[in-house]
C-alpha cells in the first residue's frame, strides 16, 4: 500500500535566528565583521517542523510567536515554507524570542544566546484535541512545558505518536517522560544521575520510554529498544555549521517514524536515513542552504 503524506505537530520553541559567520567568537569589548549572515525563523520544534515539510511531510508548528513586526517575520518565513503556525501568543505585541549565534568558521561550531520559552506561559488552546488527531505524530522539544505535556496526554489517549528532542534536561521533562514513546537526545542531556549515554539510555527506559537514542555530533547515534540496540554510524563531511543540526535530525526522523509501526530495524533505519539529512545540513551556513542544495 502507497503511503500517504505524514502529518506532524512540533510542540515548542519557535525564535528567530540572526547568524553570523566569523573567524572567531569576539572577545570582551571586540569588535568583528561577520563573513556572512542568515536570518530566519529558528528554534528546535521550528527547524524541525521546516525539515519535515521539505521532506514532503504537512507540518504544523503549534507556538508563541506574537504580532510584533518581527513576529510577523518569523511566521511568514514558516509559512513561505510551507509551516502552518498555531500562534497561541498571537495577540502578544512583545518581540519573539530572538538567538543570537555565532558560528566559526574554521570549525563549524557555535555559540548561541537567547531568551528561549522564558517569555511566555502558553495555556493549551481549546483546539488542541483537533490539532493532535490530525496528525500522525507528534514531536515536542521541551519548551512551553505546560503545553507539551497537555499536548503528550493527548497524543498517547488519541494513540499518536511521539518524540521528544531531548536538547537538555529542563524543568518539567520529568513530566513529559510518561507519555514519550521515542526521545532522542543529544550527549548534553543529562537527567539526573547520569553522566554517560548508557545512563541516559537506561534512565529513558524505567521512565517509560520505550525507544531512546543519543546523538554525538560526528559519533555513532546509539540506541535501544523493547527487544535490540545497537550504533548507527554518522555520515563524515566537511562541517560548515552546526547550527540546527539537531533540530534537522528530529525533523527527518519524525518524517521517517510517522506512518511506521516501530520495530528495532525500522527505528535504526530512520535513524540512518535522519543523520544524512542532518549530515548534509551541516556542511552549508544557515540553516536553509542544505534545502537549497540538494
Amino acid at each position: 500500500m502507497e503511503r500517504g503524506r505524514p502529518t506532524g505537530l512540533f510542540v515548542g520553541l519557535c525564535t528567530l535566528d540572526v547568524i553570523q559567520l566569523v573567524d572567531h567568537a569576539p572577545g570582551s569589548n571586540e569588535k568583528l565583521t561577520a563573513r556572512e549572515q542568515a536570518v530566519a525563523a529558528g528554534g528546535p520544534a521550528a527547524n524541525a517542523a521546516v525539515a519535515f515539510g521539505h521532506l514532503g511531510g504537512s507540518a504544523t508548528l503549534l507556538t508563541a510567536i506574537g504580532a510584533h513586526a518581527l513576529g510577523v517575520g518569523v511566521t511568514a518565513d514558516l509559512n513561505a515554507l510551507g509551516v502552518a503556525v498555531s500562534d497561541l501568543a498571537a495577540d502578544s505585541a512583545e518581540p519573539p524570542a530572538v538567538s543570537s549565534v555565532l558560528v566559526t568558521a574554521s570549525t563549524g561550531e557555535r555559540a548561541v544566546a537567547s531568551t528561549n520559552a522564558t517569555a511566555h506561559r502558553l495555556v493549551p488552546p481549546d483546539d488542541l484535541d483537533a490539532l493532535v488527531a490530525a496528525c500522525d505524530l507528534v514531536e515536542f522539544d521541551g519548551h512551553h512545558t505546560e503545553l507539551a505535556v497537555a499536548a503528550a496526554r493527548c497524543a498517547r489517549a488519541l494513540g499518536r505518536k511521539t518524540l521528544l528532542d531531548g536538547g537538555s534536561w529542563k524543568p518539567g521533562t520529568q513530566d513529559l517522560l510518561p507519555f514519550i514513546d521515542v526521545a532522542v537526545c543529544s550527549a548534553d542531556f543529562h537527567p539526573p544521575g547520569t553522566s554517560t549515554a548508557a545512563d541516559t539510555l537506561r534512565f529513558l527506559r524505567e521512565h517509560g520510554v520505550a525507544w531512546s537514542a543519543v546523538s554525538g555530533g560526528a559519533e555513532p547515534i546509539v540506541w535501544a529498544g523493547p527487544d535490540g540496540e545497537g550504533a548507527v554510524d554518522v555520515p563524515s563531511v566537511k562541517v560548515a555549521d552546526t547550527v540546527g543540526a539537531g533540530d534537522v535530525l528530529h525533523g527527518a526522523l519524525a518524517y521517517h517514524l510517522a506512518g511506521d509501526r516501530l520495530t528495532s530495524q525500522g527505528f535504526a533505519e530512520a535513524l540512518r536515513a535522519a543523520s544524512v539529512v542532518a549530515s548534509r545540513a551541516c556542511a552549508s551556513f544557515g540553516t536553509r542552504a542544505w534545502m537549497r542544495e540538494g
